[in-house]
């Protein structure tokens, strides 16, 4: 009895710190077999500008010259570092105002890039340049920040030179999701003029590609939350668990032998 006793105690340890495959496996369709899944469009809203954004601006015409005081942006870009875009884009300030030549300041706060757009063109055509030299305005964000932490393979603040990212590809950015994290409770948060907002995605359901937080905004901090295996320390595999067990039964073996000696 005693041995069967240790028995289910050993079985019961094993199975209960590994981790499941079940949990490892991102967006499983988890609908009963036989029922389609609808696969319904999630309107994507543009972002908005906040503070601490950097912006670039770039300008051309037909005559190059009148457009020369605004190539430092240009400059920044070419580079296609985050130093030089830090350095010499347009940073929104704590006012929401970037300052611009012969414009001064300008403010930005809460307008979409395409709003952005087309008040730096309306104002520069009516103050500085005249319709006729067909002047071009890009408006473009300096990048997709995001921070990410937690278990993951490389946590910290990522850089992306794309116009959007959605959590799998910043995860994937990240070097994957560790063994131990916890892909069905990762949380995402989110600043907005009113304030900061916190949702929570199961990665290991396909209706996750349904939330409006599935597709990341730039400056989203995402948090990956670690397994309850973790701080067992019992192992994440089979293996591992088995090893550690049979280590930790080993040592109580030898200390009872020990003392009854």
């Amino acid at each position: 009895m005693t041995r069967l006793f240790f028995l289910l105690i050993l079985t019961g340890l094993l199975f209960a710190s590994c981790v499941p495959t079940k949990d490892l496996i991102y967006l499983q369709d988890k609908q009963q077999p036989g029922i389609e899944q609808a696969v319904n469009a999630i309107p994507s809203k543009p972002y908005r500008l906040q503070t601490n954004d950097i912006l670039n601006i770039t300008l051309k015409a037909i005559d190059q010259r009148l457009v020369e005081m605004f190539r430092a942006a240009e400059n920044a870009q070419a580079l296609n570092s985050e130093q030089s875009l830090y350095s010499q884009g347009y940073s929104v300030d704590d006012h929401g105002n970037i300052r611009i030549p012969v414009l001064g300041e300008v403010n930005v706060l809460g307008y979409t890039l395409e709003e952005t757009r087309a008040k730096i063109e309306e104002l520069l055509l009516r103050d500085y340049f005249k319709n006729e030299v067909d002047l071009f305005v890009n408006v473009k964000l300096a990048g997709f920040r995001y921070t990410i932490n937690g278990e993951v393979a490389a946590p910290g603040s990522k850089l992306l030179f794309q116009d959007k990212v959605n959590i799998m590809e910043a995860i994937a950015n990240a070097g994957d999701i560790t063994i131990t994290g916890d892909r069905k409770s990762v949380v995402v948060m989110r600043q907005f003029p009113s304030g900061t907002e916190m949702h929570t995605i199961d990665l290991t359901d396909s209706k996750s590609m349904q939330s409006p937080y599935y597709h990341l905004q730039p400056n989203d901090y995402i948090y990956v939350k670690p397994l309850p295996q973790k701080s067992w320390g019992t192992g994440t595999t089979g293996v591992q668990s088995l090893t550690t067990i049979i280590s930790v039964l080993t040592l109580v073996t030898t200390t009872l032998l020990i003392l009854t000696r």
